[in-house]
Protein backbone atom coordinates (compact mmCIF):
# COMPACT_ATOMS: atom_id res chain seq x y z
CA UNK A 1 0.00 0.00 0.00
CA UNK A 2 1.00 3.65 -1.04
CA UNK A 3 2.34 5.72 2.05
CA UNK A 4 2.58 9.54 1.33
CA UNK A 5 5.00 12.12 3.61
CA UNK A 6 4.93 15.52 3.41
CA UNK A 7 9.01 15.73 3.21
CA UNK A 8 11.62 13.00 3.27
CA UNK A 9 12.76 11.05 6.42
CA UNK A 10 15.97 9.18 7.41
CA UNK A 11 14.25 5.91 6.15
CA UNK A 12 14.07 7.58 2.26
CA UNK A 13 17.20 9.27 2.59
CA UNK A 14 19.25 5.78 3.53
CA UNK A 15 17.14 4.17 0.75
CA UNK A 16 17.93 6.94 -1.93
CA UNK A 17 21.81 6.54 -0.94
CA UNK A 18 21.53 2.74 -1.53
CA UNK A 19 20.41 3.57 -5.50
CA UNK A 20 22.27 3.89 -8.37
CA UNK A 21 19.64 4.86 -10.99
CA UNK A 22 17.07 7.45 -10.74
CA UNK A 23 14.27 8.50 -13.01
CA UNK A 24 13.45 11.68 -13.92
CA UNK A 25 9.91 12.84 -15.08
CA UNK A 26 8.58 16.28 -16.14
CA UNK A 27 6.25 17.76 -18.84
CA UNK A 28 4.72 20.92 -19.64
CA UNK A 29 1.12 21.69 -20.29
CA UNK A 30 0.99 20.16 -23.39
CA UNK A 31 3.36 18.11 -25.20
CA UNK A 32 4.73 15.13 -24.10
CA UNK A 33 5.81 13.62 -21.48
CA UNK A 34 9.74 12.74 -20.94
CA UNK A 35 11.06 10.27 -18.58
CA UNK A 36 15.21 10.12 -18.38
CA UNK A 37 17.01 7.83 -16.26
CA UNK A 38 19.66 9.76 -14.60
CA UNK A 39 22.63 7.80 -12.99
CA UNK A 40 26.62 8.77 -11.63
CA UNK A 41 26.95 11.02 -9.02
CA UNK A 42 24.60 13.42 -9.85
CA UNK A 43 21.90 13.47 -6.34
CA UNK A 44 22.15 15.18 -3.42
CA UNK A 45 19.67 15.52 -0.59
CA UNK A 46 20.09 19.04 0.19
CA UNK A 47 17.30 19.32 3.18
CA UNK A 48 13.93 17.20 3.83
CA UNK A 49 12.43 19.67 1.44
CA UNK A 50 15.25 20.19 -1.23
CA UNK A 51 17.47 18.40 -3.39
CA UNK A 52 19.70 18.86 -6.08
CA UNK A 53 20.34 16.72 -9.79
CA UNK A 54 23.85 17.59 -11.86
CA UNK A 55 22.45 17.09 -15.32
CA UNK A 56 24.95 16.11 -18.13
CA UNK A 57 24.63 16.99 -21.75
CA UNK A 58 23.30 14.48 -23.86
CA UNK A 59 20.98 14.16 -26.84
CA UNK A 60 17.74 15.95 -25.30
CA UNK A 61 17.60 18.33 -22.87
CA UNK A 62 13.74 18.04 -22.27
CA UNK A 63 13.56 18.62 -18.65
CA UNK A 64 15.32 21.66 -19.11
CA UNK A 65 12.55 22.78 -21.62
CA UNK A 66 9.76 21.61 -19.44
CA UNK A 67 10.78 23.00 -16.42
CA UNK A 68 11.23 26.46 -18.14
CA UNK A 69 7.71 26.36 -18.82
CA UNK A 70 5.95 24.55 -15.57
CA UNK A 71 8.30 23.86 -12.86
CA UNK A 72 6.74 20.47 -11.80
CA UNK A 73 8.73 17.58 -11.72
CA UNK A 74 8.72 14.20 -10.52
CA UNK A 75 11.96 11.60 -9.21
CA UNK A 76 11.21 7.83 -9.10
CA UNK A 77 14.04 5.61 -7.61
CA UNK A 78 13.05 1.41 -7.27
CA UNK A 79 15.14 -1.27 -5.50
CA UNK A 80 16.20 -3.64 -7.85
CA UNK A 81 17.78 -5.78 -5.06
CA UNK A 82 16.38 -7.32 -1.91
CA UNK A 83 14.04 -4.57 -0.61
CA UNK A 84 11.13 -4.21 -2.97
CA UNK A 85 10.33 -0.31 -2.51
CA UNK A 86 9.77 2.41 -5.09
CA UNK A 87 10.12 6.22 -3.84
CA UNK A 88 8.61 9.01 -5.88
CA UNK A 89 9.85 12.16 -5.29
CA UNK A 90 7.15 15.32 -6.21
CA UNK A 91 8.23 18.86 -6.39
CA UNK A 92 9.17 21.77 -8.34
CA UNK A 93 12.03 22.63 -9.81
CA UNK A 94 14.17 25.52 -11.24
CA UNK A 95 17.10 25.33 -13.81
CA UNK A 96 20.21 26.80 -12.25
CA UNK A 97 22.81 27.21 -15.46
CA UNK A 98 26.58 28.69 -14.58
CA UNK A 99 25.60 31.99 -14.92
CA UNK A 100 23.09 31.58 -12.27
CA UNK A 101 24.01 33.11 -8.69
CA UNK A 102 23.57 29.45 -6.88
CA UNK A 103 25.52 27.44 -9.49
CA UNK A 104 28.90 28.05 -7.42
CA UNK A 105 27.00 26.48 -4.01
CA UNK A 106 25.13 23.89 -6.05
CA UNK A 107 27.93 22.83 -7.82
CA UNK A 108 30.30 22.42 -5.37
CA UNK A 109 27.87 19.67 -3.77
CA UNK A 110 28.96 17.33 -6.76
CA UNK A 111 33.07 16.15 -8.25
CA UNK A 112 34.09 17.67 -11.17
CA UNK A 113 32.41 16.58 -13.69
CA UNK A 114 33.11 17.04 -17.49
CA UNK A 115 30.04 18.35 -19.50
CA UNK A 116 27.89 19.61 -16.69
CA UNK A 117 25.20 21.25 -18.63
CA UNK A 118 22.70 22.83 -15.47
CA UNK A 119 21.51 21.24 -12.42
CA UNK A 120 18.39 21.38 -11.51
CA UNK A 121 17.01 22.72 -7.68
CA UNK A 122 13.78 20.90 -6.67
CA UNK A 123 11.19 22.11 -4.17
CA UNK A 124 10.41 18.91 -2.43
CA UNK A 125 5.89 18.55 -1.86
CA UNK A 126 5.15 15.18 -1.74
CA UNK A 127 7.41 11.88 -0.84
CA UNK A 128 5.29 8.55 -2.01
CA UNK A 129 6.32 5.38 -0.91
CA UNK A 130 4.88 1.97 -2.77
CA UNK A 131 5.66 -1.68 -1.93
CA UNK A 132 7.74 -2.24 -5.39
CA UNK A 133 7.04 -6.10 -5.54
CA UNK A 134 6.49 -6.11 -9.22
CA UNK A 135 9.98 -4.69 -9.66
CA UNK A 136 12.48 -7.24 -10.91
CA UNK A 137 15.95 -7.61 -9.32
CA UNK A 138 18.82 -6.73 -11.52
CA UNK A 139 22.57 -6.11 -10.57
CA UNK A 140 24.44 -2.82 -10.64
CA UNK A 141 27.72 -3.85 -12.20
CA UNK A 142 29.27 -0.42 -12.30
CA UNK A 143 28.78 3.12 -13.83
CA UNK A 144 29.78 3.69 -17.29
CA UNK A 145 32.58 6.17 -18.56
CA UNK A 146 31.50 6.77 -22.00
CA UNK A 147 29.69 10.20 -21.35
CA UNK A 148 32.79 11.64 -19.13
CA UNK A 149 34.48 10.15 -21.72
CA UNK A 150 33.17 11.70 -24.69
CA UNK A 151 32.66 15.75 -22.65
CA UNK A 152 36.82 15.11 -21.72
CA UNK A 153 37.42 14.34 -25.75
CA UNK A 154 34.86 16.84 -27.14
CA UNK A 155 36.22 19.58 -24.43
CA UNK A 156 34.64 22.63 -23.19
CA UNK A 157 34.17 24.96 -26.27
CA UNK A 158 32.57 21.99 -29.13
CA UNK A 159 30.01 20.85 -25.92
CA UNK A 160 28.62 24.76 -26.51
CA UNK A 161 28.40 24.08 -29.67
CA UNK A 162 26.71 20.47 -29.63
CA UNK A 163 24.41 22.31 -27.02
CA UNK A 164 23.65 25.03 -29.66
CA UNK A 165 23.12 22.67 -32.27
CA UNK A 166 21.17 19.65 -29.64
CA UNK A 167 20.09 21.33 -26.62
CA UNK A 168 18.04 24.27 -27.84
CA UNK A 169 14.57 22.72 -29.32
CA UNK A 170 13.13 20.28 -27.64
CA UNK A 171 10.65 16.94 -28.82
CA UNK A 172 8.00 19.46 -29.43
CA UNK A 173 9.73 22.02 -30.96
CA UNK A 174 9.80 24.59 -28.17
CA UNK A 175 12.98 26.93 -27.91
CA UNK A 176 15.53 25.88 -24.76
CA UNK A 177 17.23 28.74 -22.90
CA UNK A 178 21.05 27.15 -22.73
CA UNK A 179 23.77 28.53 -20.73
CA UNK A 180 26.06 30.92 -23.23
CA UNK A 181 29.25 32.47 -22.60
CA UNK A 182 29.44 36.23 -22.78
Amino acid sequence: MAKQFPALNENHRAFIARQHLFFVGSAAHEGRVNVSPKGMDSLRIIDDNRLAWLNITGSGNESAAHVQRQPRMTLMMCSFDKEPLILRIYGTAREIRPDHDAWRDLYALFPPTPGVRQIFDMHVDLVQTSCGYGVPYFQYNGERDTLAKWAEQKGEAAIRDYWREKNTVSIDGEAIAIYEED
